[in-house]
């Protein structure tokens, strides 16, 4: 009898059901593409044995190695946990969308809808209680995200700058490298947010 492994830094996310469509997902796409999993492991950067253990679904991946796994097989995170529609329009009911990360207060960041593909455009809802962070590795060169805070005050660590957004103020910010999110307030963070990460060269911001 297998036990589950517990890889992941973001504990307590839809772990059953994510690891299902994950482990389902990342077989066909990586079958499609007639990869090995040492080749994949060498194109993403993760481990072959991490790899092996997402395929068996007893792995909860965090979400840096969902990104790292996606970019290398050429589809989206939404892809991975089906929320990614492949028809013009289609409604992504709540029950649907992906909670990937639940902070140690019960925060939570949920990917609600994304879109098909390399290029992935994604929208979260993020809610950080008092004193939670999420550090992020950063993204492929160019990513860019766009935050508009709900409620809350958010901080948003950028290299050696940190940035507060107030309630009602968004931010557009370039996010390739290592950044975080921090919750140094009193109240309850609420923020959503879009992430675009193309393959083509973008403007810079």
């Amino acid at each position: 009898m297998e036990s589950k492994v517990n890889i992941s830094t973001e504990p307590g996310a839809d772990v059953e059901r994510v690891s299902a469509s994950v482990s389902q997902n990342l077989r066909n796409f990586r079958r499609q593409g007639s990869l090995t999993l040492d080749e994949l492991s060498r194109r993403s950067g993760v481990s072959k044995g991490m790899l092996v253990e997402i395929e068996k679904g007893t792995a909860n991946p965090s979400i840096a190695t969902l990104c790292r796994t996606a970019a290398a097989l050429g589809v989206s995170v939404a892809d991975f946990v089906n929320v990614a529609p492949s028809v013009p329009a289609r409604i992504v009911l709540p029950h649907d969308a992906s909670t990937l990360w639940r902070g140690p207060k019960g925060g939570s960041a949920t990917l609600l809808v994304g879109t098909h593909g390399p290029d992935m455009i994604e929208l979260w809802r993020w809610t950080m209680l008092p004193g939670e962070t999420f550090e992020s590795p950063g993204h492929s060169p160019g990513t860019l995200e766009l935050i508009n805070v709900e409620t809350g005050e958010l901080t948003l660590k950028l290299a050696d700058t940190d940035l507060v957004i107030q309630p009602g103020s968004s931010v557009l910010a370039r996010t390739e490298d290592r950044h975080a999110y921090l919750n140094c307030g009193t109240e309850e963070l609420r923020f959503v947010m879009a992430v675009a990460e193309l393959q083509r060269t973008r403007l810079r911001i």
